[in-house]
């Protein structure tokens, strides 16, 4: 409705020094225009809204101007008190904040609804861990944490892919937990670079500060740096029949193969699908595991390299 969307604009404008159009039209879901005409309607209100132009424009509301339209709706109010991952809040050292913050918050709100916020811990619970506990260690994770806040130059040793140990000093922006594994944002060598925190083998904030970007937001980075890792990954497609004795286990599969299609069953009783590793030697692993299960229709290639393993696997135990 576009009463909620204007007090939307209006809080976020409150939150924040400045906004652009394009950001409040990206936080809306909504086009520019729609922006613009509710900008409009803001201003016909009497709500002090001011326009600035040029590059470092955007939009703000006139200095000490405050609305009290803070009033939490129910759902609002469920959001809030959803559960964050008790592993993660570990990892940052703020369960016993969290814990306080979350009783606080719960004596602000109405008494009508305290219980159903009370009753949404019993309800839905977020678990980011993984069955086999984590063996990563994160032992650089505090300070880091400390120098992005105070704005202060990293110095530290980074073990490579390679397993290659190099020294660097860096300029802390962010992190991200991906799952239960946390990631580094900074600056190196005038780029922003991600660096995995149990790989960071030591670390010692410097005195020198530093000056974030005043245009880096967190998460639009992430999201963009994730879909270019996701498309610098290597692809190798498959053309299979599979059993249906083992139909359901491909549906429901694992990390090493993703299923880009399953057709209707054939004639002879296989069914055709299309299967998509990021290695070859992931497929002749996979597809060998299956033994009689999977027929390869092509690459010819893959057919050869698992007849090959096959090979060794009897000469093995011949």
């Amino acid at each position: 409705m576009r009463a909620d969307r204007l007090i939307s604009i209006l809080l976020l404008l409150q939150n924040n020094e400045k906004l652009t159009t394009k950001a409040l039209a990206k936080e809306l879901e909504v086009t520019e225009r729609t922006i613009h005409r509710d900008m409009e309607a803001l201003s016909a209100a009497g709500i002090p809204v001011l326009a600035e132009r040029g590059k470092l424009g955007g939009w703000r509301l006139l200095e000490q101007y405050r609305t009290k339209l803070t009033g939490l709706k129910e759902g609002e109010i469920k959001s809030l008190f959803l559960s964050p991952s008790f592993q993660l809040l570990s990892d940052l050292g703020f369960t016993k904040d969290w814990k306080e913050a979350r009783q606080k918050l719960l004596a602000t709100i109405p008494k009508t609804l305290q219980k159903d916020a009370n009753d949404i811990w019993n309800r839905i619970h977020i678990d980011t861990d993984t069955w086999r506990q984590s063996s990563e260690e994160l032992n650089a994770l505090g300070i880091l944490q400390e120098a992005i806040w105070d704005e202060r130059k990293i110095q530290m040793e980074y073990e490579r892919g390679d397993h290659e140990i190099h020294e660097r000093i860096v300029e802390p922006l962010g992190l991200v937990a991906k799952g239960r594994t946390w990631y580094l944002i900074a600056v190196s060598n005038e780029k922003i670079k991600n660096y995995r925190v149990s790989r960071v083998k030591s670390a010692e904030m410097t005195n020198d500060r530093f000056i974030r970007p005043p245009e880096f937001n967190l998460v639009d980075y992430w999201q963009e740096s994730k879909q270019a890792f996701i498309k610098s990954l290597q692809k190798f497609e498959v053309d299979v029949e599979i059993s249906p004795s083992i139909i359901q286990r491909i549906k429901f599969t694992g990390r090493f193969v993703q299923v880009l299609y399953v057709e209707s069953k054939k004639e002879n009783g296989w069914i055709p699908a299309n299967l998509c590793f990021d290695t070859e030697q992931e497929a002749k692993e996979y597809v060998l595991g299956f033994s009689n299960q999977i027929k390869i229709i092509r690459p010819d290639t893959l057919k050869q390299a698992v007849r090959d393993m096959a090979k060794a696997v009897i000469d093995l135990y011949g």
